[in-house]
């Protein structure tokens, strides 16, 4: 299986965890030392801060929120044998609200596939 195959997986895989609100299933996507930084400059350290941070979300100012499936837009330039960057195009959706995003990841091949090691979101300009 090719590594974008690989990495669409893996970001289908973090759609539906976020869509399920399952943020065991979510956090489980990213490295146990993961770093994972949101829009307004919100950093989370840790598989264990991503999933508590996003329980809360989930439960709280997020819940019933969907995020978009990954297309096209998905850019995997290899860093090494074992590291990708990605950066792809999509968002949330909340109410109807659309918060539109351009999100960057590094990806790493570990022993149970591939996982999120970082983590950045920017909302787009409007």
């Amino acid at each position: 299986m090719s590594v974008n195959t690989e990495i669409t997986g893996l970001l289908t895989r973090l759609a539906e965890a976020w869509n399920a609100g399952d943020a065991t299933a979510y956090a489980a996507l990213f490295t146990e030392d993961a770093d994972y930084i949101v829009f307004n400059g919100t950093h989370s350290e840790g598989r264990a801060a991503i999933e508590s941070s996003h329980r809360r979300l989930f439960d709280g100012p997020l819940k019933g929120s969907t995020m978009s499936m990954p297309d096209d837009r998905i850019k995997v330039k290899p860093l090494a044998d074992t590291a990708v960057l990605v950066i792809s195009e999509g968002g949330t959706d909340l109410a109807g609200e659309l918060r539109a995003s351009i999100v960057s990841f590094t990806a790493v091949s570990t022993p149970e596939g591939w996982r999120f090691a970082s983590f950045q979101n920017t909302r787009v300009a409007r």
